[in-house]
């Protein structure tokens, strides 16, 4: 429906909604309804710097601005539970970092109602069978990804210890929807009871797909480019018959047990063969030529476990997983963070500091096998210590990620914090960043963190990173080596300003060169912000010089070209 025909309804709800509430105010009626809701706005002012590569794209050229913005409202009354949202797009480089995109219209609405054990909800559902490795329906508006499912979705409570539920509908795509049918659900249980020691939470999980026809035509459209010898590869069983399936399958088993101090959580999930892409396959066209990239008809499968340890203060978590095939997608055709039906747990650690977090692994969908330990120690209320250590390969060996990583945590009553590491890392360049043949980056990244209280309400923090990295033959990996340095100074309740300046002190290989020199530049990269909190309400304001990296959230990474300008946000909860 067009944008025309959505906003009056988006108008006559809210007004409804208050009148209720105001109505209901002034009868003192038992029925009293709840309305709650959040804005999130952000602004970008695009300053064009060829240097760094912040140009050539729309935004810079000539648009100068763009937002994004989501104003969310929801309604809790007589059993049922409703939202609506309202998005806006204004020449936007959310959803892809080198294009402009403008839209505006409903993102999101829902209806939800429980009756005696049976739940139902209909609209754009956010939902999750087991750990999501089948099936996972969610927003990460940073990554501009936004996988509602928009159908209808029935629970039914067996009792207080088992559910089933099920779901039906089509994935979401901006203010559309994509045409393949999803279909799926899941039993999940616990066994045990709130006082024993040990305790079983089992689940089962199934999800199905249906190409539309558009997809399909188009899907055979593209491999009637293949040869006949890739073809007959990928479908050996179905010569002279239509290869690709309409319909993919997926199933799990997942279960939690806890004992004591223990607690160790496995999955098992398994895909029918289909049709996906591979990004980093090759194949040779017709008239010789290599071609990166290229469609897979196979079946799929991942397992995953983790299993921790807690106890008098110490903290020991060790993961595993593998991963072979299980590109699951709304359509096959889809890239990157688009079509996602799932998601698959990484096996790093979140680092959220600028230099340790730059290089960021993303999921395998294809293949991988990895496995990671995470420990920490309180060696008193003052003194803590921990350690991770992330190991990825794909199936063939090949080396994709190595990282060790170290903290110290310090404490001096409640005048001061010091917490410092080192990070030592190995990381993929071909194909974390899709650079072929790029010498893989191996850092060593010390770092500290710095807070000093001259009240409860006044602070300021230093911050400094370091990272070192290893040479290519005769140049450094990538971008070479960088410091980093941040100033944060804290006016509690209301003000925080943070000053900081990421500076790449030795070139690599991709450094931008000096035209009059012919030298590789030693680039300043500065941000200044200025943030305001009043409330529920936050403000910021900042200006930006962002060199290329990868934004990742959860294993779910994109590659994001350089920014230059100045960011505005305001976000508001009421």
């Amino acid at each position: 429906m067009t944008t025309r025909f959505w906003l009056p309804i988006l108008l006559l709800l809210i007004c409804q909604i208050v009148g209720a509430q105001e109505a209901e105010s002034e009868q003192s009626n038992s029925n009293q309804g709840r309305i709650s809701g959040n804005l999130q706005l952000n602004g970008n002012f695009f300053m064009r710097d060829a240097k760094i590569g912040a140009a050539n794209i729309p935004q810079y050229d000539r648009q100068l601005f763009g937002t994004d913005s989501w104003l969310n409202l929801n309604y809790q009354n007589w059993g049922f539970d409703m939202g609506i949202r309202f998005d806006m797009f204004n020449n936007s480089n959310l959803l892809n970092p080198t294009g402009s995109y403008s839209g505006v219209g409903i993102g999101r609405w829902y209806v939800s109602k429980k009756i005696h054990k049976l739940g139902i909800t209909g609209g754009y559902i956010y939902d999750i069978i087991g750990s999501g490795i089948i099936f996972r329906a969610y927003e990460e508006r940073a990554l501009a990804i936004d996988q509602a499912l928009y159908g209808i979705r029935t629970t039914y409570d067996l009792g207080d210890k088992w559910r089933i539920k099920a779901l039906v509908g089509r994935q979401k795509q901006q203010f559309d929807h994509y045409a393949s049918v999803l279909r799926g659900g899941s039993v999940d249980g616990f066994i045990g009871s709130d006082s024993s020691k040990v305790s079983l939470a089992p689940g089962f999980g199934v999800m199905a797909r249906t190409l539309d026809d558009n997809s399909m035509n188009n899907l055979v459209a593209t491999l009637n480019t293949y040869t006949k010898a890739d073809v007959l590869a990928m479908f050996p069983d179905t010569i002279g018959k239509e290869g690709p399936s309409y319909n993919a399958f997926t199933a799990s088993a997942y279960n939690t047990l806890t004992a004591g101090p223990f607690s160790w959580y496995i999955e098992g999930a398994v895909k029918s063969k289909e049709v996906f892409f591979d990004p980093f396959g090759k194949r040779i066209t017709a008239a010789g030529d290599t071609v990166v990239g290229r469609y897979l008809n196979k079946a799929g499968s991942v397992i995953y476990t983790s299993l921790s340890f807690s106890k008098k203060g110490l903290g020991l978590t060790v993961e595993g997983k593998r991963t072979e095939n299980f590109d699951f997608r709304t359509r096959p055709q889809e890239v990157g963070v688009r079509g996602l039906m799932h998601y698959i747990p990484p096996m790093t650690r979140v680092n959220t500091y600028r230099l340790p977090a730059r290089y960021a692994a993303a999921t395998q969908f294809v293949g991988e096998q990895a496995f990671q330990v995470d420990a920490s120690y309180a060696v008193n209320k003052k003194l803590s210590l921990s350690a991770n250590y992330s190991h990825i390969d794909n199936l063939d060996g090949l080396k994709l990620y190595r990282e060790l990583y170290t903290e110290v945590y310090y404490k001096y009553k409640r005048k001061w914090t010091l917490t410092t590491g080192v990070q030592l890392q190995h990381y993929n360049l071909d194909v974390y960043f899709g650079k072929p043949g790029a010498a893989p980056a191996n850092t060593i990244t010390p770092y500290f963190d710095f807070l000093y209280k001259f009240n409860p309400k006044t602070s300021i923090r230093f911050e400094s990173q370091y990272m070192s990295m290893s040479e290519d033959k005769t140049e450094l990996a990538d971008y070479g080596s960088w410091v980093f340095g941040l100033v944060e100074f804290t006016l509690a309740p209301h003000w925080a300003l943070t000053v900081s300046d990421m500076y790449n002190i030795e070139p690599g290989k991709i450094s931008p060169v000096d035209a009059a020199t012919g030298k590789k530049e030693k680039i300043h990269y500065p941000r200044f912000d200025v943030f305001y909190t009043y409330k529920a309400n936050r403000l910021s304001l900042s200006y930006v010089k962002q060199v290329e990296g990868v934004v990742c959230s959860g294993g779910i990474c994109r590659l994001e070209p350089a920014f230059s300008g100045v960011k505005m946000s305001i976000n508001s909860t009421f």
